[in-house]
Formats: structure tokens, sequence, C-alpha cells
């Protein structure tokens, strides 16, 4: 089997997973329905994946990738770190509306399966990656340095991400979207600006 179809098929499941679970929830979707909606048969399931609830970690590790890559691309080239963190939160409030039922999804699919440590090792990568604009960031003066970076990335990160999610799945919108993302902006600019 050439590796693009290991790819498709593993990409199939996800996807009709993603839908099923989504519409149904996850004790009421059967993983017939799943194969039935991928279009495999019921042993390419467990090729991929030991049981249902294996499903969720790999469905959260592919929503991971997706925002890490669509972040990547709509912050690329930048002038400052100030708009790149602009681009960042407006493409995380994007993402978080076009995704709110996955994310749903893998919240609790992850808390009813004790999975949440899990998370820490989906997200190194974007982490990662936004350690280094915070380096770049430090190097070229726009940011103070004394901060802890690792730490620092992580806390923007969640911190961006729990503000879309309340405005898109906790319904917490008595300002509009522009307001939520100016407010996280200010926030976060005011406390990373260096002193004049």
């Amino acid at each position: 089997m050439s590796a693009t179809t290991v790819n498709d098929k593993y990409n199939a499941i996800l996807q009709a997973a993603i839908e099923i679970i989504s519409e149904k929830g996850l004790y009421s979707t059967s993983i017939s329905d799943i194969v039935k909606k991928a279009g495999v048969a019921q042993g390419t399931f467990y090729l991929y994946f030991r049981s249902k609830n294996a499903l969720i970690p790999a469905i959260a590790q592919n929503l991971i990738s997706i925002t890490l890559e669509k972040s990547r691309e709509k912050t690329k080239g930048r002038a400052n770190f100030m708009e790149f963190l602009q681009t960042f939160i407006d493409e995380i409030y994007n993402i978080t509306d076009e995704y709110k039922d996955v994310i749903v999804l893998v919240y609790s699919g992850l808390a009813i399966d004790h999975s949440m440590e899990i998370w820490e090792t989906i997200y190194k990568p974007y982490y990662e990656w936004f350690e280094d604009e915070l380096k770049r960031a430090i190097v070229s003066g726009e940011i103070i340095g004394e901060l802890n970076v690792g730490w620092t990335a992580k806390m923007i990160v969640n911190m961006v991400e729990n503000a879309a999610e309340r405005f898109f799945i906790g319904r917490d919108q008595d300002i509009t979207r522009e307001e939520s993302q100016h407010e996280v902006f200010q926030f976060l600019k005011r406390s990373m600006a260096p002193a004049k």
C-alpha cells in the first residue's frame, strides 16, 4: 500500500469520525458508522486506531496541525511583532469560528478519556513556533526581554484561544468580535511593550 493510500484512508476515517461524532456524540457513534461514512472496511479502522476513543487525540492532533499551518501562513512576513500578534489573534478567532464543533468534541473526548496531558505533546510544535517569534521580537527590541519565553508562549497561545472559544463557543458576546480581539491585543501589548 502506498503512503498516499495510507494517508487517504487515515484522513477519510478521521474526517468521517469528526462529522459523525460532532453530529451524534462520541457514545452514540459506532465504528460501523465511521467506516461506512469513510468508505473503508472495518478492519481498516483498526489498522490506524485501537478504539473509538483513540480517535480523539488524533482529531486533536489534526486540529492543532491545521491551526499551526494556518497561523504560520497568515503571519508570515509581518513587518513587526505587534502586527504579527494582531494577525495571529485574528486567525485564531477565524479558526475557532470555523472549527468550533470539532473543538467542543475534542475537549469533551479528552476529558472523558482523562487524556488532557496529551495536550502538551500535541501543542509542543505550536508553542515552539510561538517561542521563536517571541525570541525574534526580544532581539529586535520590540518586546521586553525580561520574560520566560517558554511560559509566555504557552500563556499567550492559551489566552488567545480561550478568548476566541469564550466568544464563539461560550457565546460570551456582550462585545463584538472586533472589540474582543482588540481587548486581547491591547492586554498583551501592554504586558510586553518595552518601557519608554
